[in-house]
């Protein structure tokens, strides 16, 4: 069930919202809201639901196993559990794939059903568990833990929140003063999330698609094809990802809920260490904590602070995805965190502005690599942005994706974020209530009318 669905819109969340306010007790819209999350989980494969079920059941038994033996291997087991899990899900063909290349043979696929947002939950129960080996994390109840894991506004695409942003939240009573605000901030943020996906993300998908789709068919592609095409997927994946994480933190508003917040206009960083500080922030902050600073972070040196980041980011690429050129996007972001560090250490500046079209370019040519499907469409892609081959240009905008891109450019570049408007600048004015609700109304329509979307990184 996604988000920008007239089915979770008109159906599950209203149903959810009403059960979690009129539950007579804590533990009863627990269960209310943990049930709804299961039925959410389940419309896209009920497959999925025994999977979630038994590893956070696992989960949270190996939790109260280690509570018990503080110094025993529980919290361990844990860990290797779900990275196993991750392990076979995700990357088992692809593992197997390349061992069958190295020997010269060819690995026929195995049937493994990848469940949705794994990747997501799994890295949610690694920090919770590392952690509680840190004894900085106790155990929790059985309700708690699931509704934690399991509570559907992050479960499949995060933000990757963390046990002690939000489960001291479920304590709280949802019908405090701040409730009627809570829903109507909640409601305005969720509703600039579905504009962001609805009207910006999936009206410039066909865009990208187009020049993306040439090139990994070997067609010829003009420069204005391709950066017609590398400027819509720029807009598209930004959009996209942070639509889908202003849908969420909305979504959990509503409920009283404050999610970390997890973008914070990324396309104005004017350095690309700046960049991975406004982008995918808990992501970015479940690296630093969990892989950079127990590697080392830059305790050792220059050289191995180099060596620390470039690792890191060589396995956030492999997180993304089973591909080498996932594997590489990531080898590239984390060489140029290097190189920014040793810029920095030199004292060296550039202007902002030129900074900020320097990062903006670098982080264009890898969302090449990041959408194409194998090296040589990625290779077309840079040979047209390069101004070859000299051949005229097959991709065309309509009038509304034009509307699009400029709009896109425009919020993504001058804007406020989503959650600084909806947040802190937004006043309870009624009309302003009135004009979201005719927004919201207006995005149904254009939903009923299309082919739905999935967000980009229901994949990862």
């Amino acid at each position: 069930m996604l988000f920008n669905s007239q089915a979770l819109i008109l159906g599950l969340l209203p149903v959810a919202l009403l059960g979690w306010y009129l539950a007579p007790t804590r533990l009863a819209r627990q269960v209310w809201v943990i049930l709804a999350s299961l039925v959410f989980y389940a419309f896209w494969d009920l497959r999925f639901v025994p999977v979630l079920v038994g590893l956070t059941l696992i989960n949270w038994l190996l939790a109260r196993a280690h509570a018990g033996n503080p110094r025993g291997w529980w919290a361990d087991a844990g860990i290797v559990l779900n990275l196993g899990v991750l392990a076979w899900v995700k990357y088992a063909n692809f593992i197997a794939d390349n061992v069958a290349w190295i020997l010269g043979g060819r690995h026929d696929a195995w049937s493994i059903i990848l469940p949705l947002g794994v990747s997501f939950y799994v890295f949610q129960k690694v920090s919770y568990l590392v952690d509680l080996k840190r004894g900085q994390a106790k155990t929790y109840n059985l309700s708690d833990f699931f509704l934690f894991v399991c509570f559907f506004p992050q479960l499949v695409a995060g933000p990757l929140v963390r046990h002690n942003e939000v489960i001291w939240q479920f304590a709280l009573d949802p019908r405090r003063p701040e409730m009627a605000e809570n829903l109507a901030r909640g409601f305005v943020l969720f509703t600039i999330g579905v504009v962001k996906k609805v009207a910006i993300a999936d009206t410039l998908a066909p865009v990208a698609d187009a020049a993306f789709g040439r090139a990994a068919a070997g067609q010829a592609l003009a420069a204005s094809d391709a950066w017609l095409g590398t400027l819509a997927y720029t807009l598209q994946i930004y959009f996209d990802f942070s639509g889908y994480s202003d849908m969420a933190l909305g979504l959990a508003l509503m409920f009283g809920l404050r999610l970390p917040v997890n973008f914070d206009a990324p396309y104005r960083a004017a350095s690309i260490r700046e960049f991975w500080r406004r982008w995918h922030m808990t992501l970015s902050r479940f690296l630093r904590d969990y892989l950079y600073i127990p590697l080392g972070g830059n305790r050792a040196g220059a050289a191995h602070q180099a060596v620390n980041v470039v690792v890191t980011m060589l396995l956030a690429g492999l997180w993304h995805g089973a591909a080498w050129t996932f594997v590489v996007w990531g080898g590239l972001h984390g060489a140029a965190l290097a190189i920014n560090s040793a810029w920095n250490r030199a004292g060296l500046r550039l202007p902002w502005v030129a900074g900020w079209l320097l990062t903006l370019l670098f982080v264009m040519a890898g969302w090449v690599l990041f959408r194409a499907p194998d090296f040589p469409s990625a290779a077309r892609m840079f040979e047209a942005l390069a101004g070859l081959p000299l051949v005229r240009g097959a991709v065309v905008m309509d009038t509304t994706q034009t509307v699009a891109m400029v709009a896109g450019c425009i919020a993504a570049v001058l804007g406020p974020t989503s959650q600084v408007a909806a947040l802190e600048r937004l006043r309870p004015v009624p009309v302003v209530g009135a004009a979201v609700g005719v927004v919201l109304f207006l995005m149904l329509l254009l939903i009923g009318g299309r082919i739905p979307n999935e967000f980009i990184y229901f994949q990862f």
